[in-house]
This record gives structure tokens, C-alpha cells and sequence, in this order.
């Protein structure tokens, strides 16, 4: 089939683009950046240029082909992303009556592998399920177990065979998955991992299956329903509107995060991919750099194409007539109708808001239909909505136009010129750190969650014991299969693996390892009492947390309670301003805290339980401490805590600590941090 040659729009004349697209048998995409002064690359490119790694991205509209490539043709690692293309190749041998997608496969114990997933953790060997239902487990869950148990049913060598018949002859699937052993491309392996791809055969497979030229019609459909059901929300689906509806799959692994798939709004579909690699920030919290570099371009891209209005209707498909919402019908319009016939019914039927029109809701109509005069069908066609009138949405009552209209606004008084800065935090303390006297602070004595913050107090109780022996700090600590299954933001420190103390308190404190921090208390809640309440716990990291408790205590931190060592969301672990600045203080007087949670970087070695040596790289995730006169202490993130930092701050003989919980973003609890700083030192300055 030739090619089809689409002009991009939105380019001057003198530099014109062309997207090339061959749609069945084959697909394959040129595209080069839009000219200087186009409105969708200015917005685009300075997030690619403020992210520290490789990028490569591609975004294309797919009625007006106005196009952003950003080195589309680089060939990069993909992670889970290249699921997608294991997918299709399924599909298209069920379509070839190669591979039955009803057949049921047995679960064996050997088939588990770790990583993302449901199997693993959750599913017993012998279990049954059919192919269809594995694609969706690798789709939705991108599980690992899953993907291996499509990949022996389709054959490994098969995807990036017919990738290359697509003309998409670098998106390729190396090994199964966590088996390299396995790989078909030893080099490739080793360069890119489990799978690679450039940005812009991505979107070609991505929009293949959006015109269902990848496989049949059916086989189409259904792979476009395993894409919206993706159950990442980190990367593209993280701002994007709820009106917005995305297909996508993503990948994630070390330094590597993708995400690629079609995007549908008020202006029409467009296709998606953002691929990066060597990424600085390699942490798994919700504020991953690459994954909010996905939501970002996602957004910039949903909002240019929304604005500027692109979609044209003369080239979109002609109109469909407007079909009656009937029995079998589900989503938010069904809900709308529920809702609205219990309003607006005499009496109400008193239907179950759950978005499925089944026969409760069918009889509903037909009594609203025969109250009304209306044939009573039960299906809702143009007069019975304009006979129910407006439709309620929500649980509280819809008022009309005329009374939002009509309404009168209170205003607030103005803002007050004295007192501190505005900030985006749930509660904040600013203490002098000499004294430990709080001067200032909104909601200082109040309990929050706390987060990584909570790593203060598991290095300042090894700190401790090691100001009364050193020696333990040269003591060797064995990572135990609990501390490295230990989810959140980690050192990278594996199972077996051993490493001295000394060293594991940077893990600790540098990158936030929730992994390192279970290793010390596990390595050292042994040797400390047990707690009150429990005094036959033998478990030594609760042992360890019982110390934690103890310590805050001692501190005279009265609004505090652990329930870990890491700082993970439970209910009842918290702490107030006011008691992380005694906790602050308490730890800078140790000399060994300060060291550590003023320390940027630091690289270790780690031996495995082969024998092995591996090099570790560790950062610390505090951005104050590249600022002159920061020298502290802590970060922390969880969607309940917010972004949270404990930092400490010198200008000329005057210290602060300065505790910020609850912030909006990363970015914010910086911006709260330096603006009560400066705020604090103009007091100071004044003799206030």
C-alpha cells in the first residue's frame, strides 16, 4: 500500500513538515520539529530541556496531523511500554487463528517473577486463567508473570518479527521478563533491557490500533479497551482533565520511564510518546521527575490542541444520529439519569446510582414516559430528555442559571500586610535553632502525617548508639527480603546484599530509603527493649520502632507516634511542627546526624551474597542543601503527608529550622521553606 503523505499544520510556509504514515501493512513516521514561534513547541520544549536525562517525545494530532518531535527516531529503552507491541502481535495471531484467546493456561510457581504486577504477590500456582485475561493483567497491571505466560503462548521471537513487517523495525521485545537468559538480542538486552523503541514507531503502532489497521476491527476495539484500563495515573493521566479519556501503557524500571498511547478531548484524538532514559531522579514516589515530565507534556499538548481549537469538523467522520440511551447502556450519563428520575419521579423509584441501565432503571422510564404522555419505550430519546428537563449531576440540588446568576458574593477583607507569607502547607514552624524556641508557626502543635521526616529519628537513634560505641558503625548489615520488598522511595539495596552501618545511613538519609531504613531496625531493634505494651515482641523491628516511640518521649515530643521506621501513611503515625524542631535540634547536637543530613551526595559499594561487588550511587533529595547556608535535614512525600521538609538554615550567626508539612508539590515546600526563611530573617533583622 503507498504511503499517504499528510501535511502538518500550523508551520510557515518556508518550513514545511510532512508526516509520512502507511496505515495498513505497515506504519511508519517522519516527523521533525515544528519551526520556531509554533505555539505547541514552544510549550513543550522547555520541559524537555528542564528535565535532567534523555528524552525523546512525539505528539501528533490525528485529524489536523499538526505535529511536536522531539528526536523521534532514537532508538530507546522501554521498560513495560514494549507490552504493547506483545499485545498487538497476540491479537494478530488470534486473528490469524494462530492462538486461541479463550484457551485456559495453568499458573505454575515457576512462572512467577518479581516486579509490577498481581500474580506474584497475590495469585496461587494452579490457577487458571485464559489468554485474554493474561493481556489484560500485562495491559491494565503491566504484571510481569502475565506477560511471560502471553509471551510463551505467542512465542517470543514472533512481536519483533512482525514489528519489523509494520516497518517498525527498532520496537522490539528482547527476553521475557526478569529472564535474560532468554533474550534473542544479547546486545540489545544490554543496551536498552527488556524492550526498545523509538518515539515515533510508538505512536505509529499506537495510531494503528486507533484506526484498527493493527488487526481486525474486534481485535482493535478490545485492545483499545485493555489501554484505558491502565492503572498507572503517575505519568500521562496525572493532570489531565477528567473529561479526557486516554489509552495508553507505560514502563517503568531504574532510570528509565515511558508512557505512550492516544489521548481523546474536545478537540479530537491525538497520539502520545514520551520516553526517557537516564534519568537523575530514579525514585518510585508520586513526584517522580520523568513521570511528572509525562503529565506535563501530556497536559501542554491536551491544552494547545483544546485551545487552538484544531479539530476541524469538515474532516472528522459525518455526524452520527443521536441514539436513545436504552437497557445495557453504562457510565456517567446513566448515573445523570438515575439520579434525575429519583428527583424528578412521582413517586421516586429510589434507583441505585451506579451508571448501569438495567431493568430497574428501564421501568423507571417507562413509568416517567406514561406520567408524561410519552410512548413508554423505556428507551430515553430527545423528548423524554427534554420532558425530565435539566439532568442532575451531583447529590446536592442543582440550582438554575437565573439563581447562580442572581446571586450575591461575599468578599473577604483584604490581605493583612504584617505577618508571615502566604504558603501552600497544612502547617509550619519556624524555631531559632540555638534555643529550640518556636518564634513562629500555623498550626505548629497540631499532629500531621510526616512522612520520610520520620527518617530523622531512625538515624538519630543509630547516631546515638554509635556516639556510645562507634564501633557498630563498621558493623556489617544484611538486607533481608523484607527490607528490599519494602515499597516507596529506596536505596537500591538488594536482598542479600551487605553493606557496614556507616554506609547504610546514607542510603538511609541521601535518597530516602524506606528499604535501608527496615535494615537498621532490623539490625539493630535486637539489642533495645520491647514496647510497653508487648513485652514478649521478639520481632526486631518493632523493637525498633518501640525505641522510636520511647525516644520522642525523652524529647518531650507529646504530639508523636510511630508505627514505622520509614514514615509510609498509617493513621496514627504523626508528629506537629513543633515536634520535629525539637527532634531537629536534638540531632543536630550530634555531630554524626549532622554529617549525614548535610551530606549531597555519596557513592558505596555493596557485596552480594555471591560475592559479588556492586557500586551504588546515592543523592540526597534535599535541593537546600545546593543553596549556601542550608545544611539540613530532611525530606518527605506520601499522597496523604503531601510534600513535607525539615530544613535548617544559617545567615551569618542566626539559625533557623524551619518545618514545613503538607505542601502542595516538591517544588512548593521549597518555595513555603525560602520565603519563611527570608520572612523570619527580616524579623530578626528588625528585633521582632
Amino acid at each position: 500500500m503507498p504511503f499517504v503523505t499528510l501535511a502538518i499544520r500550523g508551520c510557515p510556509r518556508s518550513a514545511a513538515r510532512f508526516v509520512l504514515c502507511l496505515l495498513a501493512g505497515g506504519a511508519a513516521l517522519w516527523c521533525a520539529k515544528i519551526g520556531r514561534g509554533d505555539d505547541l513547541a514552544e510549550r513543550i520544549e522547555p520541559l524537555i530541556k528542564r528535565h535532567k536525562g534523555d528524552v525523546a517525545v512525539v505528539v501528533r494530532h490525528l485529524e489536523t496531523n499538526e505535529a511536536f518531535c522531539h528526536r523521534s527516531d532514537q532508538p530507546m529503552p522501554t521498560a513495560s511500554l514494549i507490552k504493547l507491541a506483545v499485545m498487538v502481535e497476540a491479537y494478530r495471531q488470534a486473528d490469524d487463528g494462530k492462538l486461541d484467546l479463550e484457551k485456559r493456561i495453568t499458573l505454575r510457581e515457576e512462572d512467577k517473577v518479581q516486579g509490577s504486577g498481581m500474580i506474584t504477590p497475590h495469585l496461587s500456582a494452579g490457577l487458571t486463567l485464559t489468554v485474554r485475561d493474561a493481556i489484560r493483567l500485562m495491559m491494565a497491571y503491566s504484571d510481569n508473570s502475565a506477560t511471560n505466560l502471553v509471551l510463551d503462548q505467542i512465542g517470543l521471537p514472533a512481536t519483533s518479527a512482525t514489528m519489523e513487517k509494520l516497518g517498525l523495525a527498532n520496537t522490539k521485545i528482547h527476553a521475557k521478563v526478569f529472564r535474560q537468559e532468554t533474550s534473542i538480542f544479547p546486545e540489545r538486552s544490554r543496551e536498552f533491557g527488556l524492550g526498545s523503541t523509538t518515539a515515533a514507531e510508538m505512536t505509529s503502532l499506537v495510531e494503528l490500533i486507533y484506526r484498527r489497521k493493527a488487526a481486525g476491527p474486534k481485535a482493535c476495539e478490545e485492545m483499545l479497551a485493555h489501554l484505558r484500563q491502565c492503572q498507572d495515573t503517575k505519568k500521562f493521566g496525572r493532570r489531565l482533565p477528567k473529561e479526557a479519556t486516554v489509552a495508553h501503557k507505560t514502563g517503568s524500571v531504574a532510570a528509565v520511564r515511558t508512557d505512550a498511547g492516544v489521548i481523546d478531548g474536545p478537540s479530537g484524538p491525538f497520539v502520545i510518546c514520551v520516553l526517557t532514559a537516564k534519568n537523575e531522579d530514579t525514585s518510585t514516589d508520586n513526584d517522580n521527575a520523568a513521570d511528572r515530565l509525562c503529565g506535563d507534556v501530556a497536559l501542554a499538548a491536551y491544552n494547545y490542541f483544546r485551545e487552538k481549537k484544531l479539530y476541524d469538523p469538515k474532516r472528522a467522520p459525518a455526524a452520527q444520529p443521536a441514539r436513545p440511551l436504552k437497557s445495557g447502556d453504562s457510565g456517567p450519563l446513566v448515573s445523570a439519569l438515575q439520579r434525575t428520575l429519583n428527583a424528578k419521579s412521582e413517586p421516586s423509584p429510589k434507583l441505585t446510582i451506579d451508571g448501569e441501565f438495567g431493568p430497574m432503571t428501564e421501568a423507571a422510564v417507562k413509568s416517567f414516559q406514561k406520567s408524561k404522555e410519552l410512548p413508554d419505550t423505556g428507551q430515553v430519546d430527545r423528548d423524554t430528555w427534554k420532558a425530565l428537563g435539566a439532568i442532575v449531576e451531583g447529590d446536592a440540588p442543582t440550582r438554575s442559571p437565573e439563581e447562580i446568576n442572581g446571586a450575591k458574593l461575599s468578599v473577604v477583607p483584604a490581605d493583612d500586610l504584617l505577618g508571615p507569607p502566604f504558603v501552600t502547607c497544612k502547617a509550619w514552624a519556624v524555631a531559632d535553632a540555638k534555643t529550640g524556641k518556636v518564634l513562629w508557626g500555623g498550626k505548629q502543635n497540631e499532629p500531621q502525617h510526616i512522612a520520610s521526616t520520620t527518617k530523622m529519628m531512625t538515624a538519630y537513634i543509630v547516631c546515638e548508639l554509635a556516639a556510645k560505641d562507634p564501633k557498630i558503625l563498621d558493623e556489617e548489615l544484611v538486607f533481608s527480603q523484607r527490607a528490599d520488598d519494602t515499597v516507596g522511595s529506596t536505596a537500591d539495596v538488594r536482598t542479600g546484599e551487605r553493606l557496614t552501618v556507616r554506609e547504610a545511613l546514607y542510603g538511609l538519609m541521601l535518597p530516602s530509603g524506606n528499604d535501608a531504613s527496615v535494615a537498621l531496625g532490623e539490625h539493630f531493634g535486637g539489642r533495645l527493649e520491647p514496647p510497653e505494651d508487648r513485652p514478649d515482641e521478639t520481632d526486631p523491628l518493632q523493637r525498633f520502632v518501640a525505641e522510636m516511640n520511647r525516644t520522642a518521649k525523652k524529647l518531650d515530643m507529646t504530639t508523636t507516634s510511630y508505627r514505622n521506621t520509614h514514615g509510609m501513611t498509617h493513621d496514627r503515625h504523626k508528629a506537629s511542627p513543633a515536634d520535629l524542631v525539637k527532634l531537629a535540634i536534638a540531632g543536630r547536637k550530634n555531630e554524626l546526624f549532622r554529617h549525614y543530613t548535610s551530606t549531597r551526595q555519596h557513592g558505596c559499594q555493596v557485596i552480594g551474597a555471591s560475592g559479588y561487588l556492586r557500586n551504588v550511587e546515592w543523592k540526597n533529595t534535599n535541593q537546600l542543601l545546593s543553596i549556601e547556608g542550608f545544611d539540613g535535614v530532611k525530606t518527605g512525600t506520601t499522597d496523604l503527608a503531601g510534600a513535607c521538609l525539615v530544613s535548617a538554615g544559617r545567615r551569618g550567626d542566626d539559625e533557623l529550622i524551619v518545618v514545613v508539612l503538607g505542601a502542595t508539590s516538591s517544588d512548593a515546600r521549597y518555595v513555603d521553606s525560602r520565603n519563611l526563611y527570608r520572612w523570619a530573617w527580616q524579623q530578626r533583622a528588625e528585633g521582632k
